[in-house]
């Protein structure tokens, strides 16, 4: 069994048939539509887990270094801090850092394995209509074309919005939307691509991601000030530098909690201060709702007050995903030739022949000789299956040899037919 295209599978087979000279044996290739499904064939830049049910970037090895960073601080954490401070302060204290970090690793995995809002690219036909509608007559030179416009205007609440026309999805991306050269894919609602998450953060992620860098600060300061409680109980029986001598991995955590809280609570502070806005990172760095010389611009899309916008990011619905991933694939039918392979020539001038009666209740000579000996053929389906009388060619009683149909006389039986 092998492989010659995404959609099928091409099984041989060998099929014994009685002819003139007795029993032959063919190899037959039948080719067999396989089950493929859309993931598998994705044009984006992505990778694809659990039949199509995780979606990831391709560059994902930032997202596993975060993943080491959390599990290990947390983990020393737990190991060696928690069970003094249970012990001598109290015992709420490893069932807050418990808590904490089951939040941060599920909004994490739900930020970076989940579509982010990916936009499908347009069919061949969809292209080729937009390009048609497209099309705008040139006043110069009469019976020929413009090229197409790349941008359309659309009015949003009193302010127009710009909309791009992708040359990679074919599409004209809808407000908010823009495509990630890293990813490869269009994003409704772009925000950025944070490598840190190994994936597009848009419309359908971006809370999970909100969430996520703010319970990490949250569990940065926590185990930071965790850790600093223990050295300090610690070091009134000694001295400090005694105290860290007995707990060394204390010292390993503040250290990463340290140089972690400063870029972690200032991204949560930034994206605290994008939702209130309901901005974008995206919107925010091109200033697309800056006011401009001359020109009134505002934010088309804010709610009129930060408490509507924070709710609307956090406690709104959550859209469907537009890709169907773990849909099937429906193959385009494709011209395939059929011919029989029938055993070696026994010699230069050898030909192999196969008899076929069409309906005659009489045998008739020289009919249904197939004169093609030794070639592969591929068999599909029976519906795309030429007929058995396209597959052979007529030899007519004065030995020329010509492939239209014999016709059919008064009784029943075809006659040779001269080409």
């Amino acid at each position: 069994m092998r492989d010659t295209s995404p959609y099928y599978t091409v099984v041989s087979t060998t099929v014994s048939q009685v002819t003139g000279d007795g029993n032959d044996n063919q190899e037959v290739q039948i080719k067999m539509a396989k089950s493929v499904r859309r993931w598998e064939v994705f044009p984006g830049k992505n990778k694809f887990y659990c039949n199509g049910r995780i979606m990831m970037a391709r560059q994902a090895g930032v997202f596993y270094l975060t993943c080491a960073l959390i599990i290990i601080t947390s983990g020393l954490f737990f190991a060696f801090d928690c069970v003094y401070l249970a012990q001598n302060v109290t015992p709420a204290i490893p069932a807050i850092g418990g808590a904490l970090f089951i939040f941060v690793m599920a909004t994490l995995l739900r930020t970076s394995f989940s579509d982010p809002g990916v936009i499908p690219r347009a069919s061949a036909e969809e292209a080729a209509e937009m390009e048609r509608q497209n099309e705008v007559a040139n006043p110069n030179s009469p019976g020929t074309y413009r090229p197409p416009p790349r941008t359309k205007e659309v009015v949003i609440k009193g302010q127009v919005i710009k909309l791009k026309y992708c040359f990679t999805c074919k599409i004209f991306r809808p407000p908010r939307a823009s495509h990630c050269s890293l990813c490869d894919n269009c994003v409704e609602r772009f925000d950025h691509h944070c490598p840190w998450v190994g994936n597009c953060v848009g419309r359908r992620n971006y809370r999970y991601f909100y969430l996520f860098i703010l319970s990490l600060s949250l569990l940065c300061i926590y185990i930071f000030a965790c850790v600093l409680t223990n050295l300090i109980l610690r070091a009134q029986d000694d001295n400090f530098l005694t105290a860290m001598k007995d707990s060394p991995a204390s010292v390993i955590e503040a250290l990463v909690c340290f140089f972690s809280i400063w870029s972690v609570v200032g991204l949560a502070g930034f994206h605290s201060y994008l939702t209130a806005s309901e901005l974008t990172t995206n919107e925010d760095i091109k200033g697309t709702f800056t006011a401009k010389r001359g020109q009134d611009n505002f934010n088309p899309f804010s709610k009129g007050s930060l408490l509507k916008n924070c709710l609307g990011v956090l406690c709104g619905p959550n859209p469907p995903s537009l890709l169907d991933r773990r849909g099937m694939v429906v193959p385009e039918p494709e011209p395939v030739s059929h011919v029989s392979v029938v055993q070696a020539e026994k010699d230069a001038n050898a030909v192999s022949a196969h008899h076929e009666y069409y309906g005659s209740t009489q045998k008739t000579n020289n009919m249904g000789t197939n004169t093609v000996a030794d070639r592969s053929v591929v068999v599909v389906n029976e519906e795309s299956s030429p007929k058995k009388r396209d597959m052979i060619s007529y030899q007519s009683p004065d030995g020329s040899i010509n492939n239209k149909v014999p016709s059919v006389n008064g009784s029943g039986t075809r006659t040779a037919v001269n080409p």
